[in-house]
């Protein structure tokens, strides 16, 4: 089923649609004012920056080729290798190479065309806007630049514990009381950064155990979100919200109200590890965070580089 009757009446509490206008394709990322990038430059009161990216190469988090065949993770191919275009070699020579990924492969965010229900997409477009052309509205060209402030909230070092051995349901009590720990509040058009600490898996070569199981977002934060007002939530996971589900019954639920309800944008695959020891360190939880990803045009979703400066 699509969703369960509380949850309807769920996505219906927090429905952003024509919010923005029903034109819209940015969702959230209109919370994103003038103002709210002047408060994110005013988190970098330290000039340190972390980079939230895992690496782009055979290492990546991929390894279900059953189920997503083109999700496959980065292969460089350096096609030029010092090529001299005089002929002669002691001259200039150049080299050059391609890659070949799937759009979310690696750490990415996700587009508003990404997950829908009922034939709907963001702001109740149908959903057959998406093609295998690409889509034709809420692509990855119209995230636009992504810069303002985000909060780490560590749900791990919340529960005193460096990662979870179990598909964890974070819940907004968690948010709370990470924010709460971290003294910091989360205002409208910040990003939220959930740490679970489930990357270890990945950074120690387990692609499957980083998949299955998974804690994550559980239905329960998805109100939270939507009464913050935030602009942007990733994960340190691969699946975003806690998998196996909540409900057996109900197959991805906060993905579909969040993108699809709310307007809420997902990014996943982030690596959250070094600057949640930092904070740790100093106390400091909000940060400066500059993320726009590559905007590829009628992209479901596009790799991202983020970087966090305190």
């Amino acid at each position: 089923m699509p969703l369960t009757p509380d949850l309807q009446k769920l996505a219906a509490r927090v429905s952003n649609w024509g919010r923005w206008g029903y034109d819209d394709q940015r969702g959230t990322l209109n919370l994103i004012s003038r103002e709210v990038a002047q408060r994110a430059v005013a988190s970098a009161r330290q000039g340190r920056a972390f980079s939230l990216a895992i690496p782009f190469d055979q290492t990546g988090p991929q390894w279900d080729s059953v189920n997503m065949p083109e999700r496959v993770n980065p292969e460089l191919r350096t096609y030029a290798v010092n090529v001299a275009f005089t002929g002669d070699t002691r001259d200039f020579t150049t080299s050059d190479d391609a890659f070949r990924m799937g759009s979310q492969a690696a750490t990415h965010w996700d587009s508003l065309a990404h997950v829908g229900y009922e034939g709907k997409l963001w702001n109740g477009l149908a959903d057959n806007i998406v093609t295998p052309d690409g889509a034709q509205r809420l692509g990855m060209e119209n995230f636009g630049p992504v810069v303002t402030r985000a909060i780490l909230l560590d749900i791990a070092r919340l529960h005193g514990v460096e990662r979870f051995d179990d598909n964890y349901a974070i819940t907004s009590d968690d948010l709370d009381h990470a924010a709460e720990q971290a003294g910091v509040h989360v205002s409208a058009g910040d990003a939220v950064l959930v740490r679970t600490g489930q990357m270890h898996f990945l950074r120690a070569g387990d692609r499957q155990r980083y998949s299955v199981p998974s804690p994550g977002l559980s239905t329960q934060t998805i109100g939270w979100m939507h009464d913050h007002d935030v602009a942007a939530v990733a994960t340190d996971t691969l699946t975003f919200e806690v998998y196996p589900c909540e409900d057996a019954a109900v197959f991805m639920p906060v993905h579909m109200i969040q993108l699809r309800d709310m307007g809420l944008v997902q990014g996943q695959n982030w690596h959250l590890d070094d600057l949640a020891a930092d904070c740790a360190d100093d106390g400091q939880y909000d940060c400066l965070l500059v993320a726009t990803p590559l905007p590829l045009t009628g992209a479901v979703g596009a790799p991202v580089a983020p970087t966090a400066i305190k």
